[in-house]
Formats: structure tokens, sequence, C-alpha cells
């Protein structure tokens, strides 16, 4: 016989789970510990199957009835109605949990696993956050090329079309981590290729000239402005030729004095590999002097506002800007150029040295192996070369 509302009241718990019928397959399940959940059983392509529809009384005798009644709709529909229910329930937990906030913030912290550099996950959080402020809470599904191109195009807007055009990548690679993950069907962006302004390639400036570079070195060695953090890291910048970010951000355990050695971590490299450069006695002995003038702070580089901080990018081009080189002539990042431009053309040394020097290594794991090993003495060699050109130019400039 059909349950009433009295009967399921008075159903109490016994030594073992039991079950009273409703009929139809609609069942209450009564455990050991009082509680009552509804049942559905049923027949779906040859298998018995059961579905629950919730706790008594949460879920009422009418609302069970009505569940079981759509789920024989659809069982006379062909459509399982366990399957019809995860479905829904997928359905809606893309709603309201996979959004594309939620989603750019697990590919982050993916990223952060992975061994992405700091510096790299701050600018691609500034970026997600100018996504997030117009469609992060969102589903991810229901976000369009329209929706993405409206944020693109305010960030156009103001002339950044490089910003844009990273934004629309940043963007896209939220959707793929999604459709790799099985939340996600298709990536919007991909139709954005050609609807952005294409931005202007620029190249960081440099001096490549050995007359500019020996104007260059001479006014860093005269310099008497900013921090002793600032006119060291010039001075470095000039002699080893690395990335800003490397060298702003180096700590006083990569450096090996005595063996005249730096190990930068792979977290800090473009390359995502551990790269040890050599160290001229010039390199040392700034080294040695900076470390007197800063104390103990764990920073090669302190901030002389906040000693628990690097200096940063800004500071050393500004500091450029104050010696006469304007944003046109020659970066921090030039260095880089400038080192590789005239080392190449000085004759002297092995092209793959120098591109190992500069931290430049293709894909290739034997290449990789090969720069390292190989050119190591080569590259000590160049080093103190390099150094020699611009301690003859300090030299000059005072006789």
């Amino acid at each position: 016989m059909p349950l009433t509302d009295i009967q399921l009241r008075q159903l109490k718990p016994r030594e073992k789970d039991y079950k009273t019928a409703d009929g139809g397959g609609l069942y209450v399940h009564v455990s050991k510990t009082g509680s009552r959940l509804w049942r559905f059983r049923y027949r779906f392509d040859g298998k018995q199957k059961l579905l629950a529809f919730g706790a008594y009384p949460a879920i009422s005798l009418a609302r069970a009835r009505e569940l079981r009644a759509e789920a024989k709709t659809l069982l006379a529909e062909g459509i399982d109605p366990a399957a019809h229910a995860k479905a829904e329930k997928a359905q809606q937990a893309a709603l309201t949990e996979h959004t594309f906030e939620k989603i750019a913030a697990e590919l982050v912290e993916k990223l952060r696993k992975e061994g992405k550099a700091d510096v790299t996950l701050t600018k691609k959080q500034w970026l997600l956050d100018m996504a997030n402020a117009d469609f992060g809470d969102r589903p991810i599904t229901a976000i369009t090329a329209a929706d993405i191109l409206t944020t693109l195009r305010k960030v156009e807007a103001k002339g950044n079309y490089e910003t844009a055009k990273r934004l629309r990548s940043t963007i896209g690679q939220v959707f793929r981590y999604a459709i790799a993950t099985a939340r996600a069907e298709n990536d919007p962006t991909y139709g954005l290729r050609g609807a952005l302004v294409a931005p202007k390639v620029s190249h960081m400036a440099a001096i490549t000239d050995w007359d500019g570079f020996g104007d260059l070195i001479r006014a860093i060695w005269d310099y008497e402005g900013g921090s002793p953090s600032t006119r060291a890291a010039l001075k470095l910048m000039a002699l080893l030729y690395t990335r800003p970010g490397e060298l702003r951000l180096a700590l006083w355990d990569e450096f090996d004095l005595e063996k005249s050695t730096w190990t930068i971590p792979a977290a800090r490299t473009k390359m995502r590999r551990e790269h040890t450069k050599p160290l001229p006695s010039l390199a040392v002995d700034i080294l040695k002097t900076l470390r007197a003038e800063t104390g103990s702070n764990y920073r090669v580089f302190p901030s002389s506002i906040a000693r628990d901080k690097p200096i940063s990018e800004n500071t050393l081009n500004q500091a450029l800007r104050r010696m006469g080189f304007d944003k046109h002539e020659h970066t921090s990042h030039g260095f880089r150029a400038t080192a590789s431009s005239l080392l190449n053309e000085s004759g002297l040394w092995n092209a793959d040295a120098i591109e190992a020097e500069l931290g430049h290594v293709g894909a290739d794991e034997v290449r990789r192996a090969y720069h390292r090993a190989r050119y190591w003495d080569e590259r000590v060699r160049m080093a103190d070369w390099w150094a020699n050109q611009i301690t003859k130019t300090i030299s000059t400039a005072r006789l």
C-alpha cells in the first residue's frame, strides 16, 4: 500500500537498515542511525539501477512521488534518469563553480607549482584581473568572443595595443586549460586573433658601438647618484649583461666569490633552468665592496626605501636617464644587446659560447649540455676579456 505522512513520521531505526515501499519502485530506506532516504529502483538497458531523491522530510512524500513520475517519463523516452540527473548536476556546477575567475586561479596555481617565476605570475595575474573585472564571476561556458572583445577594446582605447594582445593570449590560456580539464569545449579567443590592432614591434634600446659604449661605461663609473645598490647594479649590468630581473633579485647565497661564480636559480631565468656565470675579478671586487656597504641583508641589491625589497628596473633606467641616456638610446635590458653585438663583432669568440653566456639555449638537450660543458673555459676567458675592455675604458678616461 502507498505510504502516508503519518507512517513516514513514525518510521523508527532498528538494529539493521530496512526499506518501506510506496510503490512503483519508490521506497524509503531507513538506516539504523534514523535517517529516512528516498530511493527509486528501476531497470534501464536490462540493468537494475537506483536513483536517490534525498531525505525525508526535506523531500516530502508528494515531492518524492513527483520525482518518481519525472523519472518514469524519462524512462518512457529512453533516457536513463540517473544519467540525466548527473548531467543536470554538472550543468548546475558549471553555473556556480566553473566560473572564469575560479578556473583562472587554478591555472595560476598550476603555473606556480610548475616553477614559473614570481614576476611572470604577477604579470599574468595583473592581466587576469582585467578580465575578472568584466566577466570573472560568469560561467566560462557562457563567455563569448564578443564579451572578450569588449574587454580587449577597453585596453586598446588607451593605446595599450601590446597589453591587449597579451590579455587575449592569457584569456585564451584559461580557456584551453578549461578544455583540458573538461569544463569548456572551445576557446573563443581563437577567432579574435585578427581583430586587434597589431602593436608596433620595438626592440629594447641599446648602444651597440664601442665609442658609444665607452661613453656609457665612463658615465656609469663616474655616477655618484642613487644608492650603493643602484650604482653597483649598473656596473654589474655592464660587466655581466644578464636580464635585469635576474640581477636585481639576486641573493647573496647564489654567489661563490671564492670560486668567482654566480648561479642564477631556474625559477628566475627565462629558460627555466639554472644558469651559472663566471665572474671576472672586477665583478668580484664590486660585489665585495657592495656587501661591506649594505651589511647583512640577504638581498644583494636591497632598496633604500624598503630593505626587504630589491631595487626596481625603473630605478636602473632612471639612473641612466640622469646620466643623459634617454629611453630611445639605452635601457637596463639593452646591456644584453650591447654585449651580444660587440662580442660577436670582435671575432674572438665562438658564437655558441656567446649564446651560452647570454643564457640563450635551444630546446635540444644535447646542445644544452654541450653549451654548458664545452664552452665553460671559453666563457671564463671571454668574461675576463670583456671586463678588461671595460677597465681600459675607465682607466683611459681618468688619465
